[in-house]
């Protein structure tokens, strides 16, 4: 079962008055159709296939079996030519990624570490203006993550950001373990 966001989901994370608590909010943020329930308990701890029938029940999840015929389906992975649809969606993904997006990605995650090296790297990062001087202090920042936190968090953290950098930046990123 992998559970997906409903209108009403994508309304509620965006107003942020809806009566959703954290995880709630964070498990419909991780909830996008392609994450199973063990992937989800995973990320999330052991109440998390509780909290899916708790969102299923108030609307803001489905399931493959809840959803309706007229949705479409998933786009299935065909050769290019084929597929133009697939082409199209794969170059949307790759609009999104942006070393913008990627810094204000790490700046958040060394918010939320509670240590003075992370918010020495947060200053230096929003200090950054050249784009080499970005890539610099990114990379110190995963190199450093692995002594404040676990290493799951660490492997999330570098998966996420290889999502959100540009193709172009990613191989200097990829070396970092």
């Amino acid at each position: 079962m992998q559970p997906r966001k409903t209108d009403l989901a994508r309304t509620a994370l965006q107003a942020h008055r809806a009566p959703l608590d954290m995880r709630q909010r964070r498990l419909l943020i991780l909830c996008d159709g392609q994450r199973s329930i063990a992937e989800l308990t995973a990320l999330l701890g052991q109440d998390a296939a509780a909290m899916v029938i708790q969102l299923i029940q108030g609307g803001y999840l489905v399931t493959a079996a809840d959803a309706p015929a007229s949705t479409p389906p998933a786009p299935v992975a065909m050769p290019a030519p084929l597929a133009p649809s697939v082409t199209a969606a794969s170059a949307a993904v790759e609009r999104r990624r942006s070393l913008v997006a990627a810094r204000i990605y790490v700046l958040g995650i060394l918010e939320m570490q509670r240590h003075p090296n992370a918010a020495a790297l947060f200053r230096d990062l929003q200090q950054a203006r050249a784009e080499g001087e970005v890539l610099r202090v990114m990379q110190s920042a995963l190199q450093v993550l692995p002594a404040l936190t676990s290493e799951g968090y660490c492997q999330r953290v570098r998966q996420r950001l290889m999502e959100a950098l540009p193709v172009e930046h990613c191989s200097a990123f990829a070396a970092i373990a």
